[in-house]
């Protein structure tokens, strides 16, 4: 509905008939338009309503209603009562039907909807042109099948000039070869409406499932899925379009790539070919790709040439003259026994050598031009075929190309009468022979023994040579032979009697996480967090358990968790750490959101930082950094747990933190992306993810991404999407954290780079008192998680819910706080008031008060 371009009546109800009245005007193009005006200033207690016709909603959840008009200064009007105002109410009613009449619903607020207080930005006076002011409200969500839009005035003297209700939506577009339809906006400002795309013709699905998501601006954003060109088709129209390649080219695989001309010896006469058919006589072999010339059989070998000797035989020959395009040639030798011919006074006839000739290396296959023939005949004519083939041969029709050449054995071997005669020399000579094969091999092991001995030792000392002294590497356990050897290396074995478990406080991968006391002896008394392995374990649960310990035990370094020991000698077997009172990092900054003042919070940073550049300097990668593997102390002193056993975690559907990769699983929020597409773990993977834990630290606890799922965080991240800072967070963090999330792996800091950072932040504490802004302009793009316009909200305490806050609604209401105009005055000192004593808590309501004082005065965005 636009008013603004209506020219006959209106005709809208108002009440009393003494107050609205529809006049004809102009508007600011002097064109002619129908307005209602109303200005009863000189009588008090005005109550005067108009209402528009019924509007149909269909669709749409949301409406957005544009006002334009011009209010009268009260200043102006001279000998008016204190009544006048310069402000009216817009309100709306709901029905399925057009049913309102004259006095139907009631003149009031309840039935009728109030959407907002109508404020001018300008009044003129009586010698001033009217200056229009233009403002644009929106209410949702909607339900029944169309409303009314009421004005209510209480004293102003105004002009209603238009009147103009419309809605906002995604229009229909087509990106990465799908398309999406025209889609509504959500109920809510910040609503993400999920818009389902199709391929356009000639394009297949690449990803599923296949989305787009609509904001409440009306704006497309995170695209979700992939389509892309078929096979026989190439990219067109700036991917709106997959084009037939034409006749003459193909196109193998789908993709973005183009079509591309045929292969030698190959042609299409169609289009949209996946693959060049072979000219007559040329073939692909199954091995080739569609995008190989098509090659043909090999032409014969030449110079074929014979030696005998008595009954074996040598030949040798040359290459084809024609390899028939392709470098995979083999030969075959197939021999043939004659009989007959010349001198036995008939034909010769041929046929296939007994299974007693033999071929060295072999008859079939060679890669050799020359193979040695024995165990002929005597006195015995032979024909020797040598075949040349390649990887097409079995493609033709036609048997294998070949030369031939004949030969005659002389000298007989020794008949069966004279084996019989040597045999008892030759079983005498292979006893012999054994007894000196068992002599030497006994011997030489002897020998070897000895020297392995001796070059372990000397590659003991060359190894102390070449490591300088006092720098530790890292030896990954899982490099030794045996494992339970890297367990007795590492880590100290601890006799159970000195262990007292006192209580269990968690659950691990492989069984309960206790609370107990380690006494040893001449040493005092020490609480320690004890993990246990569960009964029933196989052996390969019980390496990759003790294997933490391997690793733990090779580190030493105050922000890095400290090994007591092991227990292996007894059940259950436990590994013995320090304990830690606060726990995980993460569920910690929950529990005291806004407690710890910006020194505090990049205090426990940095001491994370220097555990990880000693890690890093260890050549140690974690893969699994992230706050819930962050133990905190007593003293707030943060430090890095939780090594190698991500890479053994079981498969938990309902745990979505670790995502199913190739060969392992993945925290997909925390990991970066080369190690997500390729396995590529290093430091600089490491320190993508303490970016991560920076983002959790400064938010207190929150989720990275928020409820996104794991695949649209890793499409947000492809298309350069990062976390925008957390609220009051310090501009000089966020930096670090963009810097941390750098694409180019060789361009993120190194941690001794971030721990000099964060020295110099904390020793010049002024540059923490800049907090950032997601609308700072910075050079990559950050996912928003826009503030909640309160105006969706019935209740305070739909509000409070919105923020997490939810917990005070019962505080608000018996307060007296059940308005939001009431709610936009409220101050610190009302919050102590009514008992919100948390620090956090007071910043987060008192923020969202802000958020709610600018909406009530703030002019919303046009349509888009």
């Amino acid at each position: 509905m636009d008013t603004k371009w209506v020219t006959s009546e209106l005709a809208w109800t108002s009440h009393p008939e003494t107050g609205w009245e529809e006049v004809s005007g102009y508007d600011e193009g002097m064109n002619p338009i129908r307005t209602y005006q109303v200005c009863n200033v000189r009588e008090s207690s005005q109550n005067n309503w108009l209402r528009t016709g019924f509007i149909w909603r269909r669709d749409v959840q949301r409406v957005y209603v544009e006002l334009k008009f011009t209010v009268r200064d009260c200043n102006s009007i001279p000998n008016i009562p204190g009544s006048c105002k310069e402000t009216f109410n817009l309100f709306y009613y709901e029905a399925d039907s057009d049913v309102a009449s004259a006095s139907s619903p009631f003149w009031m607020e309840n039935p009728y909807v109030k959407v907002d207080t109508i404020a001018p930005d300008e009044s003129f006076s009586r010698l001033d042109a009217g200056r229009v002011n233009t403002k644009v409200r929106s209410f949702g969500p909607l339900s029944k099948a169309g409303f009314y839009l009421a004005f209510q005035d209480q004293g102003a003297c105004m002009s209603l000039i238009s009147v103009r209700a419309f809605y906002k939506k995604c229009a229909s577009t087509t990106a990465g070869f799908a398309l999406f339809p025209e889609t509504l906006t959500g109920a809510e400002p910040t609503s993400l409406v999920i818009a389902p795309g199709t391929c356009i013709p000639n394009a297949v699905e690449v990803s599923v499932p296949l989305k787009l998501y609509c904001n409440g601006d009306g704006e497309w954003m995170v695209p979700v899925g992939a389509c892309t060109c078929a096979t026989g088709h190439e990219p067109a129209a700036k991917e709106s379009q997959c084009r037939p390649c034409p006749p003459g080219s193909y196109k193998a695989k789908q993709g973005e790539g183009p079509c591309l001309p045929c292969p030698p010896n190959s042609r299409t006469t169609s289009p949209a070919a996946s693959i060049c058919t072979c000219h007559n006589n040329f073939y692909r072999a199954d091995s080739d790709s569609a995008d190989s010339a098509c090659t043909t059989v090999p032409s014969p070998p030449r110079g074929v040439i014979s030696n005998v000797n008595e009954t074996s035989l040598i030949l040798e020959w040359s290459e084809p003259r024609d390899l028939g395009g392709r470098d995979d040639l083999l030969y075959n030798v197939i021999c043939k026994k004659c009989h007959g011919g010349p001198g036995a006074g008939g034909p010769s006839a041929c046929s296939r050598c007994d299974d007693n000739v033999e071929f060295v290396p072999r008859q079939l296959g060679l890669t050799e031009r020359r193979v040695h023939i024995s165990h002929l005949l005597a006195h015995t004519r032979y024909t020797f075929e040598v075949q040349a083939v390649n990887g097409v041969s079995g493609k033709s029709p036609l048997p294998p190309r070949y030369a031939a050449v004949n030969i005659t054995t002389n000298q007989a071997g020794p008949g069966a009468q004279q084996l019989q005669e040597q045999l008892p020399l030759i079983v005498g000579s292979a006893t012999a022979g054994l007894v000196f094969v068992v002599a030497v091999v006994v011997i030489a092991i002897v020998c070897l023994r000895k020297q392995r001995h001796g070059s372990d030792s000397e590659y003991t000392e060359k190894l102390q040579q070449y490591i300088a002294p006092g720098m530790k590497v890292y030896i990954d356990p899982f490099t030794y032979e045996d494992p339970n050897e890297a367990v007795r290396e590492f880590a100290k074995e601890i006799d159970v009697s000195c262990v007292k478990i006192e209580e269990v406080i968690g659950a691990g991968e492989f069984g309960e996480v206790c609370r107990g006391r380690l006494k040893q002896p001449g040493r005092r008394e020490v609480f320690v967090a004890i993990k246990t392995l569960k009964v029933g374990y196989t052996e390969r649960q019980r390496r990759d358990f003790l294997s933490e310990a391997s690793i733990m035990g090779q580190f030493d370094h105050p922000n890095i968790i400290r090994l007591e020991g092991v227990v292996t000698k007894s059940r259950p077997v436990m590994i013995l750490t320090e304990f830690m009172e606060n726990c995980a990092l993460d569920s910690f900054l929950r529990l005291n959101d806004g407690q710890f003042t910006v020194i505090q919070l990049v205090g426990m940073l940095r001491g994370i930082a220097a555990g990880m550049k000693y890690l890093s300097e260890m050549n140690y990668v974690h893969r699994d950094l992230a706050a819930r593997n962050i133990l905190v102390n007593s003293n707030l002193v943060c430090k890095v747990s939780d090594f190698g056993l991500s890479r053994f975690l079981e498969d938990d559907p309902s745990d979505p933190t670790y995502t199913s990769s190739l060969g392992g699983k993945i925290p997909i929020r925390w990991t970066a992306p080369e190690a997500i597409a390729y396995r590529k773990f290093t430091s600089a993977s490491d320190v993508w993810s303490y970016g991560i834990v920076m983002w959790e630290v400064m938010s207190y606890g929150e989720r990275p991404y928020w409820d996104m799922s794991n695949q649209d965080v890793i499409n947000a991240v492809e298309q350069d999407y990062r976390l925008p800072p957390p609220m009051d967070c310090p501009t000089a963090l966020h930096q670090l954290m963009l810097d941390c999330w750098v694409r180019d792996r060789n361009l993120r800091p190194k941690f001794s780079q971030i721990v000099n950072t964060l020295d110099k932040l904390i020793r010049n504490a002024a540059s923490l008192k800049v907090i950032a802004s997601a609308q700072s302009g910075m050079s990559q793009p950050l996912l928003d998680r826009t503030v909640p316009d309160y105006t969706t909200f019935t209740t305070v305490g739909d509000w409070l819910e919105a923020i997490k806050m939810g917990r005070y609604k019962e505080s608000f209401v018996s307060a007296g706080f059940a308005s939001f105009d009431l709610v936009a005055q409220m101050t610190a000192e009302d919050l102590l008031r009514i008992g919100v004593t948390l620090a956090g808590h007071q910043k987060k309501i008192l923020s969202s008060i802000q958020d709610m004082r600018l909406q009530m005065n703030q002019t919303l965005p046009v349509q888009v």
